[in-house]
């Protein structure tokens, strides 16, 4: 019978608190008792001179009572450790439960109605006079509640499964005999209970898988790593966890495997993937030896298989990629193995490609769940761990490289043949490969086209996380991090490579202009978001601001980037819709934070406000000038994109926003978390005031041919500008109406201006 929302909103938890103490209790007497009959009893009996029956019948039961009651301590202690575990983590999931009810159920006017199942249903009641219309913020909102209420629920019955299962094995049920399996804690349990189920392989039932997967995914994010290193270490080692992985892996793809089984393999892989993380962490209390790290290097070369008589066995790195796809891993573990993947990759592309299977469908392989390629080739696999391992690709992508042979040991005074990763990787000779399982890829010229930008995509993921100091993915409200050193040295890399070679990252889908697609554009997206990250120092390139100014602040380090390099970045960037939009929305958050410091912060400048306003929406409006011509040259020269695509790539920037304003409040010593906090004005106000630009910011056929690419943006930028004089004179009422006008003219005056500006710019760069 499941446990429900009810049984954990209205279950008496304190009763639980009472039996926890009194077998804390009773696991202090039988201390004592157990530790007396040792001392005393059993001392006295080995001392004693006994003879005939008395020497075997006396001795020996005084020997067993002594172990009876040393066995009865042992028992009594696992089970108040097991309940004590399980009280304390049940008290928490209550807590959470109630406070999810009371305080998030109730601000959003949501009904939570138990289904009996061990899930809830979380609606909108209707009241009398109500249109039932929801904002799509209310729906999701709603639909945020209801799983994080369910994931709850989950958590709870697993830990409820967990303490039966252990207090079971704990007393053994035989009345007359103590002594059976003895746990220090519910983690020894539930690790116990994880092993025993993966040691069946792919005989798990779908239940059992399901059961395993609740196991790791409640119990991997333990900051001492107990219960991680636990499981791993029960698995037998690196070469044995690989075994486990694949077959599973195999199991769940395999062309018969139910929908069922395949969701639950792809739930493994992703558990999987952080129980690892957090086992092999070596500042952690406890993690897997740091031999691991090797010995997993040892074995991406090797030939894994896990079935008598197998023919065709994946190599090592092949299934271990599936795995580090999910997770935060220490660089001391991940940096070393993405090296040795990439060095491979660079002496043979096709080392690992040339034993995968062929004619299965895409998603098959050891990346489970299908993104960016089927697992087989394990560099792609690599640099996604690098995109959610910040720590790991900053020292990957920053620090020179080291040289290793093919199993995996350092090159005694090796040289890899590049000067750095990002080189390498940029280089026009590499070779990026198809990783894909479907056997008539090559024979569809769309398919191949899309494999092909699997690894650049996963190269914008490492170095989007690299950059940012956060997982490429990571919660949206998730606040912006201090840029420091190397990571500001490493954007400036970026741009320069990319702005020197635009052609890199081009995309032309038949276009117009006669250039070929460069083989990198895949990962513009994340280049949008390095941008993003980096808009104060975007800024000061524009106008070449000097690196201690003041009106156009950065966050943390400056980056110092090279005016041409960052235009013609942002040139070719701005050529794909979902980097138009953040660099866009960023852009304009940030200037509408620099307006407002310059009419309400304090200043000892001589210069008039209204030329300093002027200044203010400069560089945004001359990135508002180069994201314009980029656009046009996407849609009418390039047809890689439409405006539809623009405007809908637009829609869910508003991270951008918070973060970019979050920023701003640092600057004046003021910073507060984004989430749920207020931030001078309103950031919906903002978004809604960027999305109206974007939909302006628009060119039809006849205008393009007519040379009036511009015209549309132009107005957007104009106006962008006047709105953020708008949203700081909201602050500033001692501003009389006169000024507030002059203000606003100097900033429509200067965005015209410096829009023009930086199409040109971009316009020349291209040699259009």
């Amino acid at each position: 019978m499941a446990l429900t929302y009810t049984d954990l909103v209205q279950v008496d938890l304190g009763k639980l608190g009472s039996a926890v103490a009194d077998w804390k209790k009773t696991v202090d007497g039988l201390k004592k008792a157990a530790e007396s009959a040792v001392q005393g009893m059993q001392a006295k009996a080995d001392r004693a001179r006994w003879a005939g029956v008395n020497a075997t019948v006396t001795r020996e039961f005084i020997g067993k009572t002594a172990k009876e009651i040393g066995d009865l301590h042992a028992e009594a202690n696992s089970i108040y450790q097991v309940l004590d575990d399980g009280h304390t983590e049940l008290v928490a999931l209550q807590k959470q439960l109630k406070q999810a009810v009371d305080g998030d159920a109730a601000g959003l006017g949501v009904r939570v109605e138990d289904n009996g199942d061990g899930t809830v249903r979380c609606f909108f009641p209707h009241v009398r006079g109500d249109t039932d219309e929801r904002t799509q913020e209310q729906l999701d909102s709603r639909q945020a509640l209801e799983s994080r209420i369910n994931q709850i629920l989950a958590h709870a019955a697993e830990i409820d499964s967990s303490v039966a299962r252990a207090l079971e094995k704990s007393h053994g049920n035989d009345a007359h005999d103590a002594g059976h399996a003895a746990y220090e804690s519910l983690n020894d349990a539930e690790s116990e209970r994880a092993v025993e189920l993966a040691r069946k392989g792919h005989k798990m039932t779908d239940a059992e898988l399901r059961e395993l997967n609740q196991l790791l995914r409640y119990n991997s994010a333990e900051k001492d790593g107990e219960f991680a290193t636990q499981f791993y270490q029960g698995l037998g080692g690196p070469e044995k966890a690989l075994q486990f992985y694949a077959d599973m892996s195999i199991d769940g793809t395999d062309p018969d495997a139910t929908k069922t089984r395949l969701a639950a393999v792809q739930d493994l892989q992703k558990v999987m993937g952080y129980t690892l993380a957090n086992a092999t962490d070596p500042d952690h209390a406890h993690h897997v030896p740091d031999s691991w790290a090797a010995e997993f290097r040892r074995l991406g070369t090797k030939p894994i298989g896990w079935e008598a008589g197998q023919m065709n066995k994946p190599y090592g790195y092949q299934v271990l990629g599936g795995l580090l796809r999910y997770g935060n891993y220490d660089p001391r573990f991940l940096t070393p193995i993405a090296e040795h993947v990439t060095q491979l990759h660079k002496k043979d592309p096709y080392f690992f490609l040339s034993n995968k299977p062929g004619g299965w469908p895409d998603s098959y392989g050891f990346n489970p769940s299908g993104g960016l390629g089927s697992g087989n080739d394990p560099l792609n696999s690599v640099l996604e761990a690098l995109g959610h391992s910040p720590e790991a690709s900053e020292k990957f992508f920053t620090q020179p490289p080291t040289a290793y042979n093919e199993d995996g040991t350092v090159k005694k005074d090796g040289k890899p043949g590049f000067d750095s990763y990002l080189d390498l990787f940029t280089d026009k000779d590499f070779e990026w490969t198809i990783d894909t399982n479907d056997n008539n890829v090559l024979a569809d010229e769309d398919k191949t086209k899309k494999a092909l930008t699997f690894g650049p995509e996963a190269l914008g993921h490492a170095l989007e996380s690299a950059t940012t100091g956060r997982p490429y993915d990571s919660d949206d409200t998730a606040d912006a991090i201090k840029h420091k050193e190397p990571r500001t040295t490493l954007v400036r890399a970026i741009v320069d490579k990319f702005g020197e070679h635009p052609e890199l990252i081009r995309h032309n889908e038949n276009g117009d202009i006669d250039e070929e697609s460069g083989p990198l554009y895949a990962l513009r997206g994340s280049l949008g978001d390095i941008t993003g990250e980096y808009m104060g120092d975007f800024q000061r390139a524009m106008y070449q601001e000097g690196d201690g100014s003041d009106l156009l602040p950065t966050f943390g380090e400056a980056a110092n980037l090279d005016s041409g390099h960052a235009a013609r970045f942002l040139g070719e960037v701005g050529q794909d819709p979902d980097a138009y939009a953040t660099i866009t929305t960023a852009q304009q958050a940030y200037t509408a934070n620099v307006v407002d410091h310059v009419i309400n912060g304090e200043s000892h400048s001589t210069a008039s406000l209204d030329g300093r306003v002027g200044a203010a929406v400069a560089p945004g409006a001359a990135i508002a000038g180069v994201m314009s011509d980029a656009r046009a040259h996407a849609i009418y020269e390039y047809h890689t994109a439409s405006d539809k695509e623009y405007n809908e790539a637009a829609a869910d920037k508003q991270k951008w926003v918070d973060r970019i304003l979050g920023m701003g409040i640092e600057k004046v010593g003021e910073r507060v978390p984004i989430a749920g906090t207020a931030l001078g004005w309103a950031s919906e106000d903002i978004q809604d005031s960027i999305m109206k630009s974007i939909e302006k910011d628009t060119t039809t056929e006849a205008q393009a041919e007519a040379g009036q690419n511009y015209t549309e943006g132009r107005n957007a930028a104009i106006g962008s500008a006047e709105k953020a004089v708008d949203h700081a004179l909201v602050n500033n009422q001692a501003i009389n109406p006169d000024t507030a006008e002059d203000l606003r003219r100097a900033a429509r005056v200067q965005a015209g201006v410096s829009h023009s500006d930086g199409a040109q710019w971009k316009s020349e760069s291209s040699g259009s």
